[in-house]
């Protein structure tokens, strides 16, 4: 356990001038509201500090932003009270929220609610609670059923209005709750309710009177206190791993006033087994001159570099000698990675080479453990934090750079709620700091490269892999001509197999890579030709043979793999389509005596699932791994020799102008887990479009290439990086009101755009389109796709038409959601 240090980020003098404060709700509302701090809670408010608010009839969680600029004290409402010690953050981060909500059109106390752990909001809610005569009527049984029901209930624990619905498994109206009020039988009351987390305390014993006299004492509390004069203050926990007895003793010996027991704030642990030390690499001139540049950078305002470095070239020792010059000049380092599980590869070599100083953030953490980890850092106990996209709000006051490896990757895009894209507010972090960013990958995004052309990134480059090692040689294998192939051949070809049994023979390592998982994609019924498709979505189930079952990837949605067609009651399905499972299965029966294992989400579902199977890869229990683009993000495993790309075409023909881009970054970056150790790779690339420019580019290992073709594509359409797209997301379950809804904001669009000149050329309205796959979990989707060359006129035209036509929009049966910066358009 690491021992708590609470530390205060406000000084006493900030704290003594806050008396009319600025408090930003955690509810979805777009301003800040002024609350007045009561003269008994005066020295506990400070900014980053949570307070509990009256909003309206409820109490909830508000964020202290600072002092009021609202001159206006009139009816100003009091806090009711303060419910941190310590600012969960610093002052220095409140311009970068405001910055969050304002360009990412999102309420500023949702967008601090979500950049903090989880479990630590407060908030009240309608409880139902049985009266004394309730408690009678139960006994006279004068009841209907359903009010016997409730009551009965009720007498065990009062509780919300919706949990009573589901534990009784019947809606109950709300006349009769209002009839059950008046007859005195419930009343209704707010409760506070939330507040998972917050800091595990454990018992401590100390000594205190080292010169009293010990002769009556026996041989057992004697070992005690002698524990106890060489470690000074120690867990009880720890002391009863030593002494088997201390819990029972030591009550008696601060009874004695021997001791004193008491209770102290620890961290949990996350990191699990300790890392053995290592010493920085000797770097290659490549590496020396881009962590001389970036070193050269520190402290010297804000600047954004792009570190574009062929696989296997040591970008991770860059990351590494430039922390390591942060840490000496006192400057924080937070590092981002796109996927949870290579933060377990990051954190290994950071704490290898720092270790206590790193902090770990990311949502595999248990609610405790996030806390913990934030703390250390808000407490300023750690220099270097590794996690995943939340962690881009880590709490440093002090940051100096940001790193964000794999800058490329859409996991840096959210998907949900607050939808930010953590690659570019990594940037715009570092500017508010004065701090420097610095984006990594084999494979960069349009945007960055972009960025590097009109020069607002500096370009670093690693052309060589280190140790020079030669890149892995690409063989690309045309499946035009195994289109009549019947069997296991026609997606595994002759030339694919002879490469595999020759990779087993000399005892090295396969990757065989499709992005699809499942069994098989598409079943048919073959006695009608209809498709099996999601009751819920308007697309077809995926077998998923182990399973038993037909899924949707979707909602979720399965049906049983011995269901018969819905349209004709035919039991004859024909099992089209290509996944991960099939392949699977393929491979064992090819080569029986082989260790074979499958990465895709299924399989990484459980908890350390997915470490165990790169575990295997790593101690080679392992032959041939067969996975989604799991396997193709930044594993660094020596043995792997031969990469198989089973169908590259999967995400080319996507209704997505970034379609190409995702394509060549997936099969370059696939490509690059080949021959990282001594043994040169090769990768067998199969697929349908061998003369598409980002098949040619990922065969080539050209990214440059890539770029100079789909820049043109980009200008020529008018896409980013040449504008900047606003998708506005319209879902509901009702059909014909959902289209209605697409259409009454497609108009106002029009009409918005038709009656200001400045947004007649400066604004693009595309829909309102019904979406690429219509119909998801019972959700009907249209979008409308607003696309400008200024982001400032995108803004400003969302803006109003959000908060001028609040009536219109605001709808009970139709959600919209607006998605800055969108990724993934279907």
């Amino acid at each position: 356990m690491i021992q708590r240090k609470e530390k205060e980020v406000m000084c006493q003098g900030e704290r003594a001038c806050l008396e009319y404060i600025e408090v930003a709700v955690a509810l979805p509302v777009y301003n800040t509201f002024t609350y007045r701090i009561p003269e008994n809670l005066s020295f506990f408010a400070s900014i980053g500090k949570r307070a509990l608010v009256p909003f309206g009839r409820r109490r909830v969680t508000g964020y202290i932003l600072g002092p009021s600029e609202d001159m206006d004290h009139g009816k100003i409402k009091l806090i009711l009270d303060v419910l941190d010690e310590t600012p969960l953050f610093h002052s220095s981060m409140i311009p970068f929220f405001r910055w969050i909500a304002d360009y990412y059109i999102y309420p500023i106390g949702e967008v601090i609610k979500s950049a903090l752990p989880g479990g630590l909001n407060i908030y009240d809610f309608v409880a139902v609670a049985i009266t004394e005569k309730g408690k009678n009527a139960l006994i006279k049984d004068n009841l209907t059923p359903l009010q016997s029901e409730i009551l009965c209930h009720l007498k065990l624990k009062s509780c919300g209005l919706r949990n009573l619905c589901a534990k009784l498994k019947s809606q109950i109206p709300n006349s009769l709750i209002q009839a059950m009020e008046k007859q005195d039988l419930i009343i209704s009351k707010r409760e506070l309710k939330g507040k998972r987390t917050g800091p595990k305390m454990e018992r401590y014993v100390s000594m205190i009177n080292p010169g009293i006299s010990t002769d009556k004492l026996s041989a057992q509390k004697m070992q005690i206190l002698h524990v106890l004069r060489d470690d000074g203050e120690i867990s009880v926990k720890k002391l009863t791993g030593l002494i088997p007895t201390a819990s029972r003793l030591i009550k008696p010996l601060e009874k004695a006033g021997y001791v004193s027991i008491f209770n102290k704030g620890t961290y949990r642990d996350p990191f699990g087994e300790s890392i053995i030390p290592d010493n920085p690499y000797k770097l290659t001139k490549e590496q020396e001159k881009a962590v001389s540049t970036v070193i050269d950078l520190l402290g010297k305002g804000f600047s954004t570099c792009l570190l574009a470095g062929v696989t296997g070239s040591g970008k991770t020792e860059v990351y590494l000698q430039i922390a390591a010059e942060a840490i000496k000049r006192k400057i924080s380092v937070l590092i981002l990675v796109p996927e949870i599980v290579l933060i377990s590869q990051m954190e290994r070599r950071f704490r290898a080479r720092f270790g206590d100083c790193v902090a770990l953030l990311h949502s595999r953490l248990s609610a405790g453990e996030q806390y913990d980890q934030w703390m250390r850092i808000a407490c300023k106990e750690v220099r270097i934090a590794i996690g995943a996209r939340s962690a881009l709000f880590a709490p440093f006051a002090d940051m100096g750079i940001i790193i964000v490896d794999e800058e490329h990757d859409t996991s840096y895009k959210q998907e949900s709620g607050l939808r930010y894209n953590a690659r570019d507010l990594a940037i715009v972090r570092a500017k508010l700091s004065d701090g420097v960013a610095l984006l990594g990958s084999a494979t960069p995004s349009i945007q960055s490269y972009y960025n590097v052309k009109t020069k607002k990134f500096i370009e670093l480059t690693l052309t060589k892999r280190v140790e020079k090692r030669p890149l892995p040689e690409i063989t690309v294998v045309d499946l035009r001509k195994t289109r009549d192939v019947r069997g296991i051949g026609y997606f595994i070809t002759d030339e694919l197999y002879k490469a595999m049994k020759k990779t087993l023979s000399r005892g090295e390592q396969t990757i065989l890579f499709l992005n699809r998982r499942g069994f098989a994609g598409f079943p048919v019924c073959a006695s009608c030709g209809a498709p099996l498709t999601c009751k819920n979505c308007d697309i077809s189930l995926t077998l998923h043979q182990k399973a038993n079952a037909y899924k949707c990837h979707y909602c979720g949605y399965s049906l049983a793999a011995t269901s018969n067609c819905s349209k004709c009651g035919s039991s004859r399905i024909k099992l089209l389509g290509l996944g991960t499972e099939k392949v699977e299965e393929a491979v064992k029966n090819l080569f029986p005596d082989a260790r074979v294992a499958r990465l895709d989400r299924d399989t990484a579902r459980k908890k350390n699932a997915m470490l165990n199977i790169l575990k295997g890869l790593k101690n080679n229990t392992i032959d041939i791994l067969i996975g989604t683009q799991m396997v193709a993000k930044g594993h660094d495993f020596p043995n792997i020799t031969l990469v198989g790309i089973i169908c590259a075409d999967l995400s080319l023909n996507f209704p997505d102008f970034r379609a190409g881009e995702r394509t060549f970054q997936l099969l370059a970056q696939v490509s690059g887990r080949a021959g990282r150790g001594t043994v040169p790779g090769r990768v067998i690339l199969q697929t349908y479009n061998p003369d598409h420019f980002s098949i040619e580019a990922a065969k080539n290992q050209d990214f440059k290439a890539f770029y100079n073709k789909e820049i043109v594509f980009r200008k020529a359409l008018n896409y980013p990086p040449f504008s900047r797209i606003i998708l506005l997301k319209i879902s509901g379950k009702d059909s014909g009101k959902t289209k209605r809804y697409a259409m009454d904001v497609g108009d106002l669009c029009n009409t918005l755009k038709k009656n200001n000149n400045s947004f007649l050329k400066t604004v693009e309205i595309l829909g309102p389109i019904t979406a690429s796959i219509p119909r998801i979990a019972k959700q009907f989707r249209w979008q409308i796709l607003l696309k400008g060359i200024s982001a400032k006129h995108l803004h400003l035209f969302v803006h109003q038409l959000l908060f001028k036509n609040r009536e219109r929009i605001s709808s009970r049966d139709v959600k919209m959601v607006v998605d800055v910066d969108p990724f993934f358009m279907m």
